[in-house]
């Protein structure tokens, strides 16, 4: 039951950027900015994947509860303001601040099961968190073109304010911990260095390639940038009282080996959520309006799998056969998704979105409890946060890589290049020459991106063959 509240803010997050980018066609008609479109999903993700690791330092330093019904208020706060925005430079900045309380809800959900559930019994509960996940997907974008459509854009920010006092108000009640203080100082030099690493890597594998070439100065000034100041921040980290992300923390070898197989499931997931619809929606002519339920055959797996995963993990104790067995049905998935063509129907791409649930089931809650249980208690925020930060960068510069590589297959593949590129909707009004060439361009991307997935898929193959097995600990953190 207390659980329960925590999930609910968890939602929100998970909700909500599905919900907008439904919602998205319908802003730009009203606010303008086409040009300004990315930066409204660019700044929500950036502000996520920059506050992650500083909400799970804080909570470990100032106590998990305050920390998480902070974030709450900050997520429902930037909602109100984006709701209200009058122009899109407003709406981009209301939705950082969005998504710095974002940041905090996904990793404060999880380090709080940390807090009040043993490793042993954590995978019971990781079903619970994968059915957020799942009906966050299918659900937002339903729910996002019903609001949009029946009360206006603005409702798609206004929706989560009831979420989000129903949410606080449960926490604030039910969520009972030891008070927590102390004199150390927030490591805000960290967190500067931190978040222009972070902003660098996004916005090289966002413009790379499509606004600017790689080689061009922009791009090669900011892989300089980039590069500057990772290197500071892994210095200043080796120095600080007490660092935002403690680099001690990776000398634990499954931690480290989780945070590089959640980078790769956020790549695999975030692409196949971002694109696969694409292909069913102008290829196989399925219905843009019911977009999330396109993705049932690649969520239902998850939700169960992660049950079942839980519940042998509870009883026995083992986990590491799980991450290499979900590994490897997504290498599998995505490369049998590599071979689809304009005549591949719908069963066939459904059977192989099963194969991909399969392996996200068996690796996307795994990976934080192996993480939890390789460090002590004073880091769980930290372990929780690292192992959330790299899973939202590998969804942020795949989705961007993956972008790069369709766009490039898109211009190689049509006649007149990549643009403008025309809508589902506006297919039937083609030329049949010409939309035969479309759809083989679609269906020749796509190819590239599962491709590309499952070559990147084999590095987190390698690291779940490399994890200890640990035995999990019986006792909870708190």
């Amino acid at each position: 039951m207390i659980l329960l509240g925590v999930m609910l803010a968890m939602l929100l997050a998970m909700l909500d950027n599905a919900i907008v980018g439904t919602a998205l066609p319908t802003i730009v008609g009203d606010l303008g900015g086409l040009d300004q479109l990315a930066w409204v999903v660019t700044a929500y993700t950036l502000a996520t994947a920059i506050s992650t690791p500083v909400w799970a330092k804080v909570g470990d330093l100032r106590g998990r509860k305050k920390v998480f019904l902070t974030a709450i208020a900050v997520f429902v706060g930037g909602s109100i303001l984006s709701g209200a925005a009058q122009n899109m430079m407003e709406l981009i900045g209301f939705r950082a601040l969005q998504g710095l309380g974002a940041g905090g809800l996904a990793v404060g959900a999880f380090a709080l099961i940390a807090d009040l559930v043993p490793p042993r019994e954590r995978g019971r509960y990781q079903g619970m968190t994968a059915s957020v996940m799942a009906i966050g997907t299918i659900g937002g974008p339903l729910l996002g073109g019903f609001v949009t459509s029946a009360f206006g854009w603005r409702w798609a920010f206004y929706i989560n304010v009831p979420l989000g006092a129903i949410a606080f108000m449960w926490c604030l009640v039910m969520l009972r911990l030891p008070a927590k203080r102390t004199s150390a100082r927030i490591d805000w030099l960290g967190t500067v260095l931190l978040g222009i690493t972070i902003t660098g890597l996004v916005l090289i594998t966002t413009w790379g390639g499509n606004q600017y070439g790689w080689l061009s100065a922009q791009i090669l000034g900011l892989g300089a940038i980039t590069i500057a100041s990772l290197a500071s921040f892994i210095y200043w980290q080796r120095r600080a009282p007490e660092p935002v992300l403690p680099l001690r923390i990776f000398a634990k070898r499954n931690l480290t080996l989780s945070s590089v197989i959640a980078l790769v499931v956020g790549v695999t997931m975030f692409g196949c959520v971002v694109y696969l619809p694409q292909f069913q929606q102008s290829v196989q002519n399925a219905n843009a309006a019911a977009s999330g339920l396109l993705l049932l055959p690649l969520l239902v797996p998850v939700v169960l799998t992660s049950q079942i995963a839980g519940r042998v993990m509870a009883k026995t104790g083992k986990y590491k056969i799980f991450p290499i067995l979900g590994v490897s049905f997504l290498i599998v998935g995505m490369a049998l998704l590599s071979t689809m063509t304009v005549d591949t129907g719908r069963l066939v791409t459904s059977v192989y979105m099963v194969l991909i649930g399969i392996g996200l089931g068996l690796t996307m809650q795994l990976t934080t409890i192996i993480a939890q249980n390789s460090v002590d208690r004073s880091n769980l925020g930290v372990a929780s946060g690292a192992v959330t930060l790299f899973r939202t960068i590998g969804g942020s510069v795949g989705v961007a890589l993956f972008g790069s590589l369709f766009a490039q297959a898109l211009a190689s593949s049509l006649p007149g290049g990549a643009q403008p590129q025309p809508t589902a909707s506006q297919l039937p009004g083609m030329t049949a020459t010409a939309r035969d060439a479309y759809l083989g361009a679609v269906a020749t991307g796509t190819q590239h991106i599962f491709l590309a997935g499952a070559i990147i898929a084999v590095i987190a193959l390698v690291a779940a063959c490399l994890i200890t097995e640990v035995p999990l600990r019986e006792k909870p953190a708190t």
